[in-house]
């Protein structure tokens, strides 16, 4: 790793050093592959998903001593870049400053999500765990989640679904999860079906009996693809009762 002093050290010199390391790790493969993953176009340096998190920890590292505000600055510069291992980078350090998040903090991470996220991949990276943190830490954000779920914006809409992941995992915001799964029930793209599916499946594991209901209550009108999804975790016998017409 190159070693700056904080000092000197300014956006530029960050950004050069992610930069540098992600074209010294490009593999033509992993580029070609890429957009196999994907149904829209997206922007890729071609390099492998461990190489992208070990530079996403290294040039974090090089910021140590930083104010959060300027992480953030930086962030919003290699998201403005529109590939999708920088956004990675990007939505990965505010992972890493979690634990310094303030209430106020939700509104770049709303905005960077409004604005940046253009696939799935970058969408849940930000929302299962900056996001999802944030809203877990400061619950009176819940109602903003449910806002989302009309935007035009299919990445917010998914993402007021995938942000309960982590704490639906837990067993939290039962009362929200369901409210947003509703609000959603009969979006007609298949991405936010199988986000807030994915938020039902998380929640059955420690309210089968509450998501069994749900579905048994809104499964005619419910997409098989957000159902599919939702009922993956079940015993075979209730995936056969909830599949039933």
């Amino acid at each position: 790793m190159i070693m700056i002093s904080l000092c000197r050290m300014d956006n530029a010199i960050i950004l050069d050093y992610i930069r540098e390391q992600l074209w010294n790790n490009i593999d033509e493969e992993t580029k070609k592959s890429a957009q196999r993953y994907f149904k829209e176009q997206i922007t890729s340096h071609g390099v492998k998903t461990s190489i992208v998190t070990k530079i996403s920890k290294e040039s974090y590292r090089m910021m140590n001593g930083f104010e959060k505000k300027k992480i953030f600055s930086v962030a919003e510069e290699l998201l403005q870049s529109g590939y999708i291992e920088e956004s990675f980078i990007s939505f990965k350090w505010a992972e890493y400053l979690s634990k310094d998040f303030e209430k106020h903090d939700f509104d770049i991470l709303e905005r960077w999500l409004s604005e940046y996220v253009t696939n799935w991949a970058s969408c849940d990276t930000l929302c299962n765990h900056a996001i999802g943190t944030i809203v877990e830490m400061f619950p009176d954000y819940l109602p903003r989640l449910k806002q989302w779920t009309s935007s035009d914006n299919r990445w917010v809409r998914r993402g007021a679904a995938t942000t309960l992941i982590l704490p639906a995992r837990k067993g939290l915001f039962l009362k929200e999860v369901l409210e947003i799964a509703t609000l959603l029930l009969k979006d007609t793209d298949d991405l936010v079906q199988k986000g807030y599916g994915w938020m039902l499946k998380e929640t059955s594991k420690t309210h089968q009996q509450e998501v069994f209901d749900f579905i048994m209550k809104h499964k005619k009108s419910m997409p098989r693809t957000a159902l599919r999804y939702a009922i993956e975790k079940m015993p075979k016998e209730v995936r056969k009762t909830l599949m039933q017409k």
